[in-house]
């Protein structure tokens, strides 16, 4: 076993962390907080390079923007959402190139989806 100098997280850091993964988990989500973290975008654009309809993108950006994760502005008639936790957006692009390089996480291929996560 291994100890660590630092003190275990409350619970209530632990419940706030695995509510920001929970919503991470929706692919869609994800796909538009590693879009946002690239640039600024209005959601129609978003729209189109995720591949969502509209409304369910405008959805998934409430949920987002409630959340703490995106922000958004307007501007004249739009409205533009962009990053509103930069270290979030970090870890998602961490992520996502790490996968999409090739490098494999530790244990059996597709074990995470096995589990159900």
């Amino acid at each position: 076993m291994t100890t660590t100098s630092s003190a275990d997280p409350s619970a209530e850091v632990l419940g706030e962390a695995a509510g920001v993964f929970g919503l991470l988990a929706s692919p869609a989500r994800l796909h538009i907080m590693w879009t946002l973290s690239h640039g600024e975008s209005d959601v129609s654009g978003l729209a189109e390079r995720v591949g969502g309809a509209l409304p369910a993108v405008s959805q998934h950006l409430a949920k987002l923007k409630l959340a703490g994760l995106v922000r958004s502005r307007r501007e004249g008639r739009r409205v533009v959402y962009l990053v509103d936790d930069p270290d979030v957006a970090q870890m998602v692009r961490w992520l996502v190139a790490r996968l999409g390089g090739g490098v494999k996480l530790p244990g059996p291929s597709g074990l995470v989806r096995d589990l159900g996560a």
